[in-house]
C-alpha cells in the first residue's frame, strides 16, 4: 500500500513544485513518527507553516479502495488547502466513477399478507 501511495505522489510532485513532498521511512524514524502520531502506514502527515494540519490515513478519504486515481488524492490534498487545486472541492473525483453491479429494481407495495392494499374499497 505504501508503494501504492509513492506511485501517486511521485506524479503529483512533479506537477505541483509548489510544495515539497517528503518520503520518510517509519522503521527507521520511531521518533518522528512518534513525534507526529504516526500508527497506521500509510499516512500522510500534510504539515503547512510548520503545523500539521490534517492527516490522510490509509486510503478511507481516497475512495477506501487501492484503485483510487492520482486525481483522487491531487482532490484530498487539495481539500485541506497543501496544494494549489484547480478543480472543484466540492465534487470529490471517487464519486463520479462509475460502479459496477448496482442495479435496482423497483418493487410494488404490499401489505403484511401479501395483498396490495386498496384505499377506494367500499366496506361500509
Amino acid at each position: 500500500r505504501c508503494q501504492i501511495m509513492d506511485k501517486h505522489l511521485t506524479i503529483l510532485a512533479k506537477k505541483h513544485i509548489e510544495t515539497k513532498f517528503l518520503k520518510l521511512n517509519a522503521e527507521k524514524s520511531p521518533f518522528l513518527c512518534e513525534r507526529l502520531r504516526i500508527k497506521v502506514i500509510p499516512t500522510l502527515a500534510l504539515v503547512k507553516d510548520g503545523k500539521t494540519k490534517d492527516y490522510i490515513v490509509g486510503f478511507t478519504d481516497l475512495g477506501n479502495t487501492d484503485d483510487f486515481t492520482t486525481e483522487t488524492l491531487e482532490w484530498r490534498l487539495g481539500c485541506a488547502d497543501i496544494i494549489n487545486y484547480s478543480g472543484n472541492l466540492m465534487d470529490p473525483p471517487f464519486q463520479s466513477q462509475k460502479k459496477y453491479g448496482t442495479s435496482f429494481t423497483k418493487l410494488d407495495k404490499k401489505t403484511i399478507r401479501g395483498k396490495k392494499y386498496d384505499s377506494d374499497s367500499d366496506d361500509d
